[in-house]
């Protein structure tokens, strides 16, 4: 982790000579907008792929990204983290892929640490630098402008552009009847909502489940739960047009939780006991405590929303204390390579229904998907690359 974060520092590398020129969304500062702009790419490396990108998913990180939350994460940046393309080159020692081949790109891990040993990949000690360095682990950049670096890898992909470069590692082979196009919704959100549950909760027939926040992360959580069997499965959001949706896809019950302060009581209303398992996506402390609140005796809750640093909330011990779990998730603590197939499998056969969460905007057009995602006006924006 050391010699990682010593490689990640170096910050005034040159980038590699350059082959292609790509466009792609950039951001010149913290708070500034996506700029759309012609850049270098580098050719990929012996463990690399070429991977011309077709269509990537944009989520609350990317713009957490954008606006400078990431501190070791320097400027001007390419950010994207949920593409699916196709290989349009690998490098002599890949193995795994070939030319032609249709990929998701997934999320980093340094494969040394503890918990990359032990099979926890989700959450590797150097996540920090691999996600959001801005370089590859030897401190190079991928991407350039006029032969100065523009800061990508970000989750070792950069997806916002028409062409990126991603590790073999990190990726994962698609059949190739699943639409690009709604399964690069799977790669961050779709695969931490559904593997908080499949892999995390491993639910029973029968359970009583209950989502704070139906956007996609959540509904997929939920419809996760509804493959697994759970009843009652309870969603709560602030956004009618949200749990319209999710009693589409699959919810007996929703609560708009706008102005409410009963949301427990209602719950508990429905279930008598509170429910097994609850998932909470908001990231409010506040919303958290009731996520937790309404849980049964050796209940389980999950904590998905990405809160800032700092941001706490109290918890009854003697309720705690009654074999009640509280716990977060990252990536849904899953390894891509075997998950990311699974989730493809059922959304093909129409259990997972992806492509309703999805609203498609061209690159050209990030700012207002960006905005649109915000507002809660939409709940999955889905970039389509020019070419």
């Amino acid at each position: 982790m050391r010699l990682i974060a010593r490689r990640m520092s170096l910050i005034g590398l040159k980038a590699r000579p350059n082959k292609m020129k790509i466009t792609a969304a950039v951001v010149h500062q913290a708070y500034a907008p996506f700029t759309i702009e012609t850049l270098d790419l580098s050719d990929p490396r012996q463990d690399e792929l070429l991977v011309e990108v077709i269509a990537t998913g944009m989520c609350q990180t990317d713009q957490h990204g954008r606006d400078g939350y990431f501190p070791t994460m320097p400027f001007p940046a390419v950010f994207g983290h949920e593409g699916a393309g196709i290989i349009r080159a690998v490098g002599s020692a890949v193995t795994r892929f070939k030319t032609g081949d249709h990929v998701l790109m997934c999320y980093p891990w340094c494969g040394e640490c503890p918990n990359c040993r032990s099979q926890r990949q989700s959450y590797c000690l150097s996540v920090a630098e691999l996600k959001m360095g801005g370089r590859r682990v030897d401190g190079s950049t991928t991407h350039s402008m006029r032969g100065s670096p523009v800061y990508s890898a970000f989750f070792q992909q950069s997806s916002f552009g028409t062409y990126t470069i991603a590790n073999e590692r990190f990726a994962v082979k698609l059949r190739n009847d699943a639409p690009l196009d709604v399964v690069c919704a799977l790669a961050c959100g779709g695969q931490t909502g559904a593997g908080a549950v499949l892999n995390v909760m491993q639910p029973k027939s029968g359970d009583g489940f209950a989502v704070f926040g139906a956007g996609a992360v959540g509904l997929c959580g939920m419809m996760a739960a509804k493959i697994a069997g759970c009843d009652p499965i309870i969603a709560i959001d602030i956004h009618e047009h949200r749990l319209a949706l999710a009693r589409e896809l699959g919810a007996t019950h929703t609560i708009n939780h706008a102005g409410r302060d009963d949301v427990v009581a209602e719950i508990r209303k429905i279930t008598s006991v509170g429910v097994r398992y609850s998932l909470e996506t908001s990231a409010v402390p506040s919303v958290l405590r009731e996520a937790i609140d309404c849980t049964m005796p050796a209940g389980t809750c999950i904590l998905l929303g990405s809160a800032r640093r700092g941001s706490e909330t109290s918890i009854e011990m003697p309720f705690l204390q009654n074999g009640r779990t509280v716990r977060g998730v990252i990536q849904g603590d899953s390894i891509p390579q075997d998950f990311i197939p699974r989730l493809v499998d059922h959304m093909i056969a129409g259990r997972f229904a992806a492509d309703r969460l999805i609203t498609y905007y061209d690159l050209a057009d990030i700012n207002v998907a960006a905005a649109d995602s915000a507002s809660g006006k939409t709940i999955k924006p889905v970039l389509r690359m020019p070419h």
